[in-house]
């Protein structure tokens, strides 16, 4: 291509709804000269045409973390300063991977948009999760090593310490984003966790708002929070624990009434709707329309509770999308997030759209 093709296909990159005309005046050229710039460019099969960008049938385009997960599960309670008898398991996970695996295997289009090492850590990901999402999005990187994240877990399941390495995320920048641009702006819906860095989440939800495209964010530790704007306008759904709403709002949260407040703080702040779950005590959930309490389901047997956070945003995606009433998409989340604390997988394997739908049909 030659430096006008270039600055053409680029222009069309940042931004595929502009008319030629529009085109034609940022190029500081005729519109019959784009034209004929256009019309090479499609015989080289670089663009495929002008016509307008529609959304993908229910695609999802999930931004964020791919990490290989391992897993100690001690056989007594820990000592600390001495050597714990545990069993080890591995899996692949990452908030972004986790939730496009569940509303994979809920029947939905998903696109993996994250960045990886080139290294047999990707190779597994890559293995294991192309059952149930597209990664053409996800790029190998030479010379960076894919995330990792180790957890701890107590005999009954329950985490006592993890460890992460996500130095890889800081690469995941805004240019790194914005080539993938004409496929964002084509999803039905965009996920993102808060392994990206803040620039990059500000960038996609900007994006979000300025497009209209339904957009869900998905913190991934307390930490992180500061990865989150103030301004959280264009956010459809922020969905958080108690940890993270009180490190990004900087208050205490352990009434009721705090609770609802902070809940309220953040619909303040700009997103449409709002969850901050509490493990057993449930979730506080809200809109404009009001904010209430959710009781958690009841779990016979915590098997692991990895997973369990990814499970919960997943199915209120899936139920978005699929048109149900708020209080419904809630206790989806619930159900789905309650089934998976008593699977060993931080995905389980039998969930399907028809699966969940029968649970919630049980829990009601």
């Amino acid at each position: 291509m030659n430096q006008k093709e270039v600055e053409v296909l680029e222009l069309i990159r940042r931004n595929p709804y502009l008319s030629q005309q529009e085109m034609a005046e940022r190029l500081n050229m005729s519109r019959p000269s784009l034209a004929n710039f256009i019309s090479n460019l499609m015989r080289q099969g670089k663009i495929l045409g002008r016509a307008y960008v529609l959304p993908e049938e229910k695609t999802v385009i999930s931004i964020g973390g791919a990490n290989v997960d391992r897993k100690f599960l001690m056989d007594r309670p820990a000592q600390m300063g001495t050597s714990n008898p545990a069993s080890v398991s591995g899996s692949v996970g990452g908030v972004a991977r986790n939730v496009a695996e569940n509303l994979g295997r809920l029947g939905h289009s998903v696109k993996l948009l994250s960045i990886v090492g080139n290294d047999p850590e990707w190779n597994l990901i890559e293995a294991a999760s192309s059952p149930f999402m597209s990664t053409e999005l996800t790029k190998a990187m030479d010379g960076l090593s894919t995330g990792t994240y180790t957890a701890i877990l107590e005999p009954d399941g329950e985490m006592l310490l993890a460890m992460a390495d996500m130095k890889i995320y800081d690469s995941l920048t805004p240019d790194h984003i914005s080539k993938n641009d004409s496929t964002l702006l084509s999803a039905a819906f965009l996920v993102i966790d808060l392994n990206c860095p803040l620039e990059t989440v500000e960038y996609v939800r900007q994006l979000a708002l300025a497009n209209k495209i339904p957009l869900a964010v998905i913190p991934v530790s307390a930490p992180k929070m500061d990865r989150l704007g103030k301004d959280l306008a264009g956010i459809s759904w922020l969905i958080l624990n108690r940890d993270e709403a009180s490190k990004f709002l900087q208050i205490p949260i352990e009434s009721m009434d705090e609770w609802h407040k902070a809940a309220q703080q953040l619909l303040d702040q700009g997103a449409e709707a709002v969850v901050i779950t509490g493990g057993k005590d449930g979730a506080i959930a809200g809109n404009s329309e009001g904010i209430r309490h959710y009781h958690a389901m009841q779990v016979d047997h915590v098997a692991d509770v990895t997973g369990a956070g990814d499970a919960f945003s997943s199915a209120i995606v899936h139920s978005v999308m699929d048109g149900q009433e708020f209080e419904s998409v809630i206790h989806s989340g619930m159900v789905n997030a309650a089934k998976t604390l008593e699977s060993n997988a931080t995905v389980r394997h039998e969930l399907t759209a028809i699966l969940l739908q029968k649970e919630l049909e049980e829990l009601q």
